[in-house]
């Protein structure tokens, strides 16, 4: 039910992303005029609630292409949507709310697969994405109507139904009189232009490639599964570069392909993996050598992208960085080093935490849905036109 103090929503966003480390929850108090006023939107509370790790496990085992059955992908796709509803009401406890004081829940769900490109099948040229975690199976268990499945309704009509968190970054970060770049380094990294007094249409946004991916994946593998992330670059940090195998890692096609363009572990998964250490066997590295250069190689794709796709176009003056790369301290310096006079900020320093970004924003377009509001950025995703996000799972009645 609605929440009358101020005329205004709560509504918890509910986000997991590439690197599947855990659903992040983010408690947002919303005006009625957000649409007009990003100030309006206010994050209260943030946790990010783990995943069990066997359905974490079937889950990456999934979006890595392994053969399931329908039977597997539909039982996964419920029990997901079960772990995102026990974690929407495990938040509401951390943060003292009844969650029948919630006006919404949106969750992004989480990705499995994702091709933002056509490709042939069956005759036809056919672009898609599937997110499980079923939204009527967290709004039965939560009592809360819970808008989902974002990304199709932007494909429907042309996108490549990402980014769309570029919605949300020009509410909160566009500046009248400043360029910013606002980059997340989650599991693939990711970055929306947003030009000086940038109306909606000028905004760019597009995935630059690996951001934590392949070293979290370097680190499962050299600690068999007892770190998933190179804590504070510690791995990194003793190891040293290697030249040879970071230009053949950076001469990757992708990163040469001009945007809008999406990235995924369908290109950056365990396939890719085993050619990084297989090339690292060839070597005879040491596993903090591989790291080190994996680390180099998100930073260098990040400052490669800003160079080749955003300085040409548009003046760029505050790089805002979050996400769970913001932490590294490796990365950060690399960036602070190759980008010049650009000056770079995390996102906590204009009132947002990088951590809790994306569930905010997932918060801010279920809103935007249920109001019947388009909300991706065709300049973005590359759609044909504005459309309507989200399929809305109401409540059982009370």
């Amino acid at each position: 039910m609605k929440n009358q103090r101020n005329q205004s929503s709560l509504i918890l966003g509910l986000m997991s992303g590439t690197s599947v480390d855990g659903i992040d929850a983010a408690l947002v108090r919303i005006s009625p005029s957000i649409k007009d006023n990003a100030a309006h939107a206010r994050l209260e509370h943030f946790v990010t609630v783990p995943y069990p790790r066997a359905v974490r496990a079937a889950v990456l085992r999934i979006a890595e292409g392994a053969c399931v059955s329908t039977r597997e992908l539909s039982q996964l796709n419920f029990r997901v949507g079960r772990v995102f509803a026990d974690a929407a009401l495990l938040a509401c406890r951390k943060f003292r709310v009844n969650p029948l004081r919630l006006s919404l829940i949106g969750s992004h769900g989480q990705t499995v697969f994702h091709q933002g490109k056509p490709g042939q099948f069956l005759g036809e040229a056919v672009s898609s994405t599937l997110q499980i975690g079923e939204p009527s199976v967290i709004a039965a268990l939560t009592g809360v109507t819970t808008v989902g499945d974002f990304r199709p309704a932007d494909m429907a009509v042309g996108g490549q139904g990402a980014p769309l968190v570029p919605w949300g970054d020009y509410l909160l970060f566009r500046d009248e009189h400043r360029g910013r770049v606002i980059l997340n380094i989650g599991g693939i990294a990711n970055l929306t232009v947003i030009p000086r007094g940038a109306k909606p249409q000028s905004v760019m946004a597009f995935d630059t490639g690996p951001g934590n991916m392949i070293t979290d994946g370097l680190v499962r593998h050299f600690t068999r599964g007892r770190s998933s992330y190179d804590h504070e670059a510690r791995m990194a940090s003793r190891g040293n570069l290697l030249p040879a195998l970071l230009k053949t890692l950076l001469a990757e096609p992708y990163f040469r392909q001009p945007p809008p363009k999406t990235a995924g572990r369908e290109q950056y998964g365990n396939a890719y993996l085993e050619k990084v250490l297989a090339w690292g066997r060839r070597l005879r590295a040491q596993p903090e050598d591989l790291i080190r250069t994996a680390s180099l190689l998100a930073a260098l794709s990040i400052v490669d992208a800003i160079n080749r796709w955003v300085v040409p176009r548009t003046s760029v003056s505050q790089l805002i960085v979050g996400g769970g790369g913001a932490h590294n301290p490796l990365i950060m310096a690399q960036l602070s080093a190759l980008l010049g006079e650009i000056e770079i900020l995390p996102s906590e320093t204009l009132g947002v935490p990088g951590d809790a970004k994306e569930a905010f924003i997932f918060a801010l377009l279920a809103n935007e849905t249920i109001h019947g509001r388009p909300a991706n950025l065709p300049s973005a995703t590359g759609a044909a036109r504005p459309a309507i996000l989200g399929k809305i799972c109401y409540a059982p009645p009370l």
